[in-house]
C-alpha cells in the first residue's frame, strides 16, 4: 500500500488527487490531505442550496465537488481528511464500516471512545467529528472521509447556513448534525499534524507492504490537468448540479422583488420577476437576457451590465438586483 500525505492544501488539487489515485495506480493507496477553507459538495447535490453564498464569497471560501454521493462537509486546516483507495471483489467494495476501524483504533489509544453510528459516521459521545462516503470504479472503492480536529466550528455553521425556502430540487440534502473536535476529548495536546503523523504510523504498521510515497512530477502534472478540466470549473463544481427552482423574495429600495428561476445543468432556462417595483421599461427584457446564461454571479452579472436597472427596477442597482438572484 502507497501511504501519501500531500503536501498540498488547495481542495480541488486534493479532490482531484483521488480520482488520479484510483484510476492510475494501480496498487492500494492510503491518503491524507489537509485542505484550506472549502466546502466539498456530494457528487449528486444542488452546489447552491448547500452552501451560505455570501458567507462563502466574504470568506475566500472555495467550493469543490467530489465523485462520491452523501452531503456537503466544511474544510479548514483544522480538518484533517483521510482516504482508502482499495481492490476487491465486487460483493465486498462498499463497507463504511471497515474502512472506519483504523480510525476508531488510533483514537482508542488516546484513550478516546469513539464509535461508528448509523450509516456512515464516527462519533464522540453522540456527536459527529466524521462523515464518510464511498465511490466505487471497476475493481476498485474510494472510501474517504472527515475528520474533525480543531476545526473552527463557527465558520462551519456559518458556512453550511442555507435558507431551504430559496430552492426546491430533487437533490440529496445535507443532514445537520451536533458535531465536535476530536481535540476537545484528548488527555495531552496534539496538533493535527501529529495525529496525522500518529495515523499514518498506525496504518502502516496494520497494512502489509506498506510504503511512504511522495507525488512525482509526472503525478502532480495529471493531478492539475483534472483540477483544471474538471476540479477547479464551474461546469463541475456548480454546473453539474440536478435541475432546480429557485425563488427568493428581497426588501430593496424601490420596493419588493420576487424572482423564480428553473435552472438545467446550472443554466437559467426560466425566469419571472414580481413585486411592487416600479419600472420605465418593459422587464421582459431583462428576463429575456437572463435565459440561456449560467446561474453564476459572473455571467450574469456580464449580461446585465450594458442595462440601464434602474429604469427597470426603480432605484435599484446592478448589485442588488444580482444579489436578488442568489
Amino acid at each position: 500500500m502507497l501511504c501519501i500525505y500531500s503536501p498540498e492544501t488547495n481542495p480541488a488539487f486534493n479532490i482531484a488527487s483521488e480520482e488520479y489515485l484510483m484510476k492510475n495506480i494501480d496498487q492500494d493507496v492510503f491518503l491524507l490531505y489537509i485542505n484550506g477553507p472549502s466546502i466539498i459538495v456530494g457528487k449528486h447535490q444542488n452546489t447552491l442550496s448547500e452552501i451560505n453564498v455570501d458567507y462563502v464569497k466574504e470568506n475566500n471560501i472555495e467550493i469543490v465537488r467530489r465523485l462520491s454521493g452523501g452531503g456537503a462537509v466544511f474544510h479548514d486546516q483544522g480538518n484533517l481528511n483521510f482516504a482508502f483507495i482499495k481492490k476487491g471483489e465486487d460483493t465486498n467494495l462498499v463497507d463504511f464500516q471497515k474502512f472506519t476501524i483504523p480510525i476508531l483504533d488510533v483514537l482508542r489509544k488516546l484513550d478516546i471512545n469513539a464509535k461508528f453510528e448509523g450509516r456512515n459516521d464516527l462519533t464522540i459521545e453522540g456527536k459527529k467529528f466524521s462523515g464518510n462516503a464511498e465511490h466505487v470504479y471497476k475493481n476498485k472503492v474510494l472510501h474517504h472521509g472527515t475528520l474533525l480536529f480543531s476545526s473552527k466550528m463557527e465558520d462551519l455553521g456559518k458556512a453550511l447556513n442555507v435558507n431551504p425556502r430559496k430552492f426546491k430540487d430533487k437533490a440529496v440534502k445535507s443532514v445537520k448534525s451536533r458535531v465536535t473536535n476530536i481535540k476537545e476529548h484528548l488527555q495531552k495536546d496534539m496538533s493535527v499534524d501529529e495525529f496525522a503523523e500518529m495515523l499514518m504510523q498506525d496504518i502502516m504498521q496494520t497494512e502489509p507492504e506498506s510504503k511512504r510515497y511522495e507525488y512525482t512530477e509526472a503525478d502532480q502534472e495529471a493531478i492539475q490537468s483534472l483540477v483544471e478540466q474538471k476540479y477547479g470549473t464551474w461546469e463541475w463544481n456548480f454546473g453539474y448540479s440536478p435541475k432546480y427552482n429557485f425563488s427568493r423574495y428581497t426588501t430593496t429600495q424601490g420596493g419588493h422583488i420576487e424572482v423564480n428561476l428553473d435552472v438545467i445543468d446550472g443554466v437559467i432556462n426560466n425566469v419571472k420577476f414580481f413585486g411592487d417595483f416600479f419600472s420605465s421599461k418593459d422587464i421582459g427584457e431583462i428576463e429575456d437576457a437572463l435565459k440561456g446564461i449560467q446561474h453564476n454571479e459572473v455571467k450574469i452579472r456580464k449580461q446585465l451590465e450594458d442595462f440601464n436597472i434602474s429604469q427597470y427596477f426603480n432605484k435599484v442597482t446592478l448589485d442588488e438586483l444580482v444579489g436578488c438572484l442568489f
